[in-house]
């Protein structure tokens, strides 16, 4: 028995495929995770190694396979609100996000969303997408061995989740964008509360660029390590900033704008080399063009409702329901029955903080998605590892994983 799960799990080199350099002598087929914590999650990568050189790579995916996509064809649209918070659970807003876009279209209800929930929607998004990247960019560090960036990221990172907390009283899974604009109106303290947060993260901000931009261990670390090319880049379907590293000006929020990003003014930064160096510090320019963008939509924040009219689709207030019988049937039919789109299909795209995140749904006009297909960027992103590590060394796989900024609940989902 046990022999047997030792064969099951052993990958065999195909003589007949050249490995790289057609060197086969004094090779040895290692596995790297699912438990390796610089795989960013229950990633297993078989390694075909001569020495310290890395000849072949497989990722094997699956071990966090959750059926979200198939869970959420049997929940109503609301309820698969919620599913959508897991996905890529370092960026629940931005699944919220491109869910809600997607719903919106179905029911074509799209103009009646208005420049509040829009703008509130971009603010999140960006703190989000902040937040995000501080989780990558701690990591990544401590993988190469910046033990203190760990600590710092994380705390600004509290910053930002304080104002989850703030509007939803959840710091991670808030919920809080859904179909139909937002799930509360926003407290007196939150515009005070955000800008307490842009004014402080710039100085942060500088402080990780001295401690590794020009850092000669950082350099080494990262410079000219992991490269890919902008011809693989394209021809894998990358996206996001590990297409952006590589050369390639390409951001959705530019090319199909959604939730008002039309009326931002923000750049794209793009790498030159498409190493794990230009990754990191298209990342971390990111960063900077999302507090601008923060401050742009905070400044042009209206007042209004946070939620579009209409009760078959959002239910009404809680103090309509204390004193009107048809606003407590609404309020009844819409959370036991749900809302019924038409039938139709609709693919709403957006920029998450790991690359190109879109959602397709078929409504057959029932309550529940006939179909829920999630295009998650770290998925298609993860493809390209291969093409980084293949020909490197072993201690830059952890380098080439990290530069990808993979998250497995996106990978499997």
């Amino acid at each position: 028995m046990q022999q047997q799960e030792i064969e099951k799990n052993t990958y065999t080199i195909d003589e007949s495929q050249p490995l790289a350099g057609d060197q086969r002598a004094d090779t040895m087929t290692i596995n790297m995770g699912p438990q390796h914590p610089s795989t960013h999650g229950v990633l297993r990568l078989l390694l075909t190694i001569e020495g310290e050189i890395v000849l072949k790579a497989i990722p094997d995916i699956g071990f966090l396979h959750t059926g979200i996509e198939k869970t959420a064809e049997s929940k109503s649209y609301h309820q698969a609100l919620v599913l959508t918070d897991r996905l890529d659970y370092l960026a629940p807003l931005n699944n919220n996000l491109a869910y809600s876009l997607s719903v919106e279209r179905l029911l074509g209800i799209e103009d009646q969303i208005n420049a509040k929930i829009k703008y509130t929607r971009v603010i999140l998004a960006e703190l989000q997408r902040i937040s995000s990247h501080l989780v990558w960019l701690g990591t990544h560090a401590l993988d190469l061995g910046a033990m203190s960036m760990f600590l710092y990221c994380f705390r600004e990172r509290e910053l930002i989740l304080d104002v989850f907390e703030l509007i939803s009283g959840v710091r991670m899974m808030t919920s809080y964008i859904c179909p139909g604009g937002l799930q509360a109106e926003l407290p007196p303290a939150f515009e005070k509360t955000v800008r307490a947060f842009t004014s402080t993260f710039p100085a942060r901000l500088q402080e990780y660029h001295d401690l590794l931009s020009n850092n000669q261990l950082w350099l080494e670390r990262t410079k000219n390590i992991s490269i890919l090319s902008q011809e693989d880049a394209l021809a894998y379907g990358a996206s996001g900033p590990v297409l952006r590293g590589s050369g390639v000006v390409w951001d959705i929020r530019k090319a199909f704008p959604y939730s008002g990003y039309e009326e931002f003014d923000f750049d794209i930064p793009v790498g030159a080399n498409g190493d794990v160096y230009d990754r990191y510090m298209v990342r971390m320019l990111e960063m900077d063009q999302s507090l601008k963008i923060i401050e742009q939509a905070l400044s042009g924040l209206q007042q209004g409702a946070y939620r579009v009219g209409g009760p078959k689709i959002v239910p009404p207030p809680k103090w309509q329901i204390t004193g009107s019988m048809e606003s407590l049937i609404h309020h009844f039919k819409l959370f036991t029955e749900g809302y019924r789109p038409p039938k139709g299909e609709v693919c709403v795209r957006t920029e998450s903080p790991k690359g190109e995140l879109a959602f397709y749904l078929v409504s057959d006009g029932g309550p529940k998605p006939y179909r829920m297909h999630v295009r998650g960027a770290s998925f298609a992103n993860l493809q390209v590892l291969p093409r980084m590590i293949e020909g490197g060394y072993l201690a830059d796989v952890v380098a080439g994983i990290g530069s990808i900024d993979i998250v497995l609940g996106e990978v499997d989902r």
